[in-house]
């Protein structure tokens, strides 16, 4: 019954932010301050249960097989450390130039790359599943050090920014649940065979899958105020999301074709299209000194990334692998709907 239920959120976790995002807006306008407040003691709880769980799906020592891919996993760097900040940046002074707590959400959506989603979307698209993990586990790595360092140039004169406090909350938000994550992974399987702890990993998915639901429910309550005092230009934080996903996804296709295999163009498309909201999300809720207005366009990146991984899959299956047209997938995909 359990199992069922948190597989479900997991499946449906577009739908699930949706619906947390809506109600938190709705909720937000009716509560005091004070409650606000009250909101605010959840917050730690939900960012472990959103966090942790995502950790023991994360094989870290995948990391020291870097050498053994160095122009697929290098690529992936260059392109979400260099490539990608520097999209978010054109991208935050296009659309974001009179807000800088949504430019500040955008360049968390693109200074940590890599999900869980990553390996899963690889996969199912036919792509080297050993590259994926690999640039998962170092990308993720190499963003923990480096993310107070890119931010200090992009937002160190706001004043809104402290790089001591934010090390200090990577290292409560993602440090010790990555310690904590990777060391129940290591009992788990000398408990149960590989076999046993992938029957496992939809769990922990289904508890992260709960935890963003919280959060992104407690975030926008603290935020709706503020959010909803200008709805149009809340709702247009999705417009700089999408050319963002667009233009990485193009960049890293690019790339693939010319530099890669087949199979590891795949692991860099799915390595650096897919960012990794649920740290983004919890680093910019738990830090006091980060503007809450960064929570929206992270939220809403949980309504765009999905369906691309699932379309770029689809697109490869059936378009590139089979026999369709990208004009006859996209009419089989209307008359389904």
């Amino acid at each position: 019954m359990i199992r069922t239920l948190l597989t479900s959120v997991k499946q449906n976790l577009l739908v699930v932010v949706v619906a947390s995002l809506t109600t938190g807006l709705l909720v937000g306008q009716f509560i005091e301050a004070g409650t606000r407040e009250q909101l605010q003691l959840f917050v730690i709880p939900a960012l472990f249960v959103m966090v942790y769980p995502m950790m023991i799906n994360i094989d870290l020592t995948r990391v020291v097989r870097a050498s053994e891919h160095v122009h697929p996993v290098g690529l992936s760097l260059l392109v979400n450390f260099a490539i990608s900040p520097m999209i978010a940046v054109v991208l935050a002074h296009l659309f974001f130039n009179g807000s800088a707590g949504y430019a500040l959400g955008l360049y968390m959506i693109a200074l940590i790359p890599t999900s869980g989603m990553t390996a899963a979307w690889t996969g199912l698209a036919g792509g080297d599943l050993e590259v994926a993990l690999v640039a998962l586990a170092l990308n993720l790595l190499v963003a923990v050090l480096v993310l107070p360092l890119y931010l200090s140039v992009l937002v160190g004169g706001t004043g809104m920014f402290d790089p001591m406090a934010l090390y200090r909350q990577l290292a409560i938000v993602v440090v010790l649940p990555m310690i904590a994550g990777n060391l129940t992974r290591r009992y788990l399987l000398s408990r149960y065979d590989e076999r046993g702890f992938k029957s496992l990993k939809p769990i922990f998915g289904g508890i992260s899958s709960v935890g963003v639901m919280l959060i992104v429910f407690i975030a926008t309550a603290m935020q709706s105020a503020e959010i909803l005092s200008d709805p149009i230009t809340s709702v247009s934080t999705v417009i700089p999301l999408v050319v963002f996903y667009a233009l990485i996804l193009v960049v890293a296709s690019v790339l693939g074709r010319y530099l890669l295999r087949t199979d590891q163009s795949i692991a860099l498309i799915y390595a650096t299209s897919m960012r990794n909201l649920s740290i983004a999300l919890a680093i910019v809720v738990a830090a006091d000194a980060i503007p809450t207005e960064a929570v929206l366009p992270i939220a809403l990146g949980y309504l765009v990334q999905p369906p691309l991984g699932a379309v770029y899959m689809q697109y490869r299956t059936d378009v590139v692998d089979g026999d369709l047209s990208p004009l006859a997938l996209l009419r089989s995909k209307l008359r389904l709907s």
